[in-house]
């Protein structure tokens, strides 16, 4: 058979259900390309990850068949057996010299605003780390909650026994890292950073005590913020009052040499509309040439600085 392959959200991560596909694929002796509009095709496979993705938007018509997945289409859905348990196809992406992949599958959180609790339920192993590296030396793990599975923890000891280079790009949860965790963060060789989330402020005080009390000499320490929520902009006090969070928590983590990564809070469906401050403050902590200038000094745009929101809320 002749497979083409659209990966429609186009970000800089490999698709890896696309990956699978291609393996299973081409282990069955298929011919597997990236969907061309002048070839036919027995089966065009459209993956797309994430719900505010703009969907494909070309008709296709040189296909017998059309295979939608993926969490922008539909959550329910998931890649056969005889597919997810195939090695990923790394060649289809040649530009990327990294691994992708997970060790673990769900989470033991139940966050409103992802679709993991609901599509792939709590924690459980997923997948051995040599089985997602092969050959390669660095590795992104893609785990939603990797501390909290004994099976994820033992795949981070196997990582540091291979010598890899990681990135836990979801964001570590503070709250689980004991003193046994935190020495084996610390011996770690890492891509970037160690990536710990601060959704609320009730994280700040559990996430500053695991930096201070860190003795990482491969890194440095990156904290997602979260911005907002799905009552932000609905009242006027309660803008106020995520706007006084979230600046506290990333002058706080900048305070003691972190850097921070804001991210806007977006609902399942996109539905939320963001306040142009959560896009200010998010440009401000991600522009790390910046990483000495106060949000208060902040000039955002030639005509506008970001002085004005602390007058606007009276802060």
């Amino acid at each position: 058979m002749k497979i083409g392959l659209i990966d429609v959200d186009g970000h800089n991560f490999p698709n890896l259900a696309l990956m699978r596909i291609s393996q299973y694929h081409k282990s069955k002796g298929d011919f597997v390309e990236w969907y061309n509009t002048f070839n036919f095709y027995d089966v065009v496979y459209i993956s797309k990850v994430f719900t505010f993705t703009q969907d494909y938007p070309y008709f296709i018509n040189n296909a017998k068949k059309i295979i939608k997945g993926g969490t922008g289409y539909d959550i329910t859905k998931k890649l056969p057996i005889e597919m997810d348990e195939k090695i990923s196809d790394y060649k289809i992406y040649p530009n990327y010299s990294r691994a992708y992949g997970f060790t673990t599958r769900g989470c033991i959180r139940n966050c409103k605003e992802c679709f993991v609790p609901e599509k792939e339920g709590k924690i459980k192993p997923y997948m051995d780390i040599e089985e997602i590296v092969q050959d390669r030396k660095e590795v992104v793990l893609m785990d939603n909650n990797i501390l909290s599975s004994n099976h994820g923890i033992k795949q981070i000891e196997k990582a540091l026994k291979l010598n890899l280079k990681l990135d836990f790009n979801q964001g570590l949860d503070a709250r689980l890292i004991d003193n046994y965790i935190l020495k084996l963060i610390d011996k770690l060789k890492y891509i970037k950073s160690v990536r710990l989330a601060c959704d609320s402020d009730n994280m700040l005080d559990v996430v500053i005590n695991v930096i201070n009390r860190s003795s990482l000499k491969n890194g440095s320490f990156s904290v997602y913020i979260l911005l907002g929520s799905d009552d932000t902009y609905k009242k006027e006090e309660n803008m106020k009052k995520e706007f006084i969070s979230a600046y506290n928590r990333g002058m706080k983590i900048r305070e003691i040499g972190a850097n921070i990564n804001p991210q806007p809070y977006r609902d399942k469906y996109n539905n939320r509309i963001v306040p142009q401050w959560e896009k200010d403050f998010a440009k401000w902590g991600n522009t790390h040439q910046l990483k000495n200038v106060d949000f208060k000094e902040y000039q955002v745009r030639t005509d506008f600085n970001c002085s004005k929101y602390f007058k606007h809320f009276n802060i």
